[in-house]
């Protein structure tokens, strides 16, 4: 095992150069909304600006609420509190940490296009749908492939990639986590197969005297091949928990237009995705939208409940590349998809802002 280094900050330990971080607590004076959620006996930071409090994860090999293959390990969110309403949480039934779709929060995975090999790109006009990953298809079986966030995972057999498939973890890489009152840093450090190599930084924060909490990130790519990949945040939005259904509208920025049907109980009117019905179980509303430019500006989705006005808004500062939308009886999100290709010795920084509302109590 790597050898360990640790130091004390704002009341937390963090440690360097090991696949795991120790849970940190707010100061015991502070009554937090988001003090107490499902399984919240793993590695966690809980964090206040006054006006938010919010309980984030740590990535922990050994006890980390979230240590499956799919989703970047850094930034799960429990909970997001304001005026006591609570935004995300367990929108599935059985939890299990090493299951790739048992997480909460605006989670982020890294994804590229499944192509054969020797294609790239898409025809004018084509959406890719097939999910993959940086090195699978050169990958033979037995040898490796990348998912930042995560680590270098082991290619079981010919089959194609699939995001909910278990992939064995060879190599988490090293993190280290730094958490103060109002933010929480995360660092990877991992030297990956065939030339692949990251230094990847993601700092999640609640602006100081405002409802909004920002992700910060930058990939730097230290190996010696690019990194071409699709990251989106899959966001698992939850209003007060209440269930998917008439009263909830997605706003847009523009007129989203479906790519084939994505489900009776819910319709197009306007810039607005508006639920008409209820979500019947193992049902939703699903599908890609287009519709969207290339302009910063239409990467903007806010989720709203109509009847309570609670509800949150996502912005960036990367343009939409691809758009697709998934909606269950429990959760809504709209995945926004920033194309990313950082060439060796190259860095790449993107933001995301969430902007959350709710009524006063």
């Amino acid at each position: 095992m790597l050898g360990l280094r640790a130091l004390t900050t704002w009341g937390c330990i963090v440690v360097l150069g090991a696949a795991f971080s120790i849970g940190c607590a707010a100061p015991a004076e502070t009554v937090s909304g988001c003090a107490e959620v499902p399984h919240g006996d793993h590695p966690k930071a809980l964090l206040t600006n006054g006006k938010l409090d919010a309980l984030v994860f740590l990535p922990d090999s050994r006890n980390g609420y979230y240590r499956s293959t799919r989703f970047d390990w850094s930034g799960v969110v429990g909970c997001v509190s304001l005026n006591g309403h609570k935004f995300f949480g367990e929108w599935f039934t059985q939890y299990d940490p090493l299951k790739n779709d048992s997480i909460t929060g605006p989670v982020e995975e890294f994804r590229s296009d499944d192509l054969p090999n020797g294609q790239s790109g898409q025809r004018p006009g084509e959406l890719a749908v097939r999910a993959g990953a940086i090195g699978y298809n050169e990958a033979r079986p037995g040898e490796t492939f990348l998912k930042p966030g995560v680590g270098v995972l082991r290619k079981v057999d010919d089959s194609p990639y699939q995001f909910g498939g278990a992939y064995p973890i060879v190599d988490g890489g090293a993190w280290a986590v730094k958490a103060g009152k109002r933010s929480v840093r995360f660092r990877q450090v991992l030297r990956g197969p065939d030339g692949y190599a990251y230094v990847y930084e993601k700092t999640l924060t609640l602006e100081k005297n405002e409802p909004v909490m920002t992700l910060r990130h930058s990939l730097k790519n230290t190996g010696k091949k690019a990194i071409e990949t699709y990251v989106y945040d899959h966001d698992f939005f939850m209003l007060d928990g209440k269930p998917t259904g008439p009263g909830m509208v997605v706003h847009f920025k523009f007129e989203p237009k479906p790519v084939g049907e994505i489900g009776a109980a819910a319709k197009i009117e306007g810039k607005d995705l508006v639920y008409v019905d209820g979500l019947a179980p193992r049902k939703g509303v699903a599908g890609y939208l287009t519709g969207y430019s290339d302009d910063i500006r239409d990467y903007d989705f806010t989720v709203e409940d109509t009847r309570s006005k609670v509800g949150v808004q996502q912005t960036s500062d990367h343009s939409v590349a691809r758009l697709y939308f998934w909606s269950t009886q429990t959760t809504i999100c709209p995945e926004g998809y920033i194309k990313l290709n950082v060439a060796p010795g190259g860095t790449s920084h993107w933001t995301l802002r969430y902007r959350f509302f709710a009524p006063a109590s």
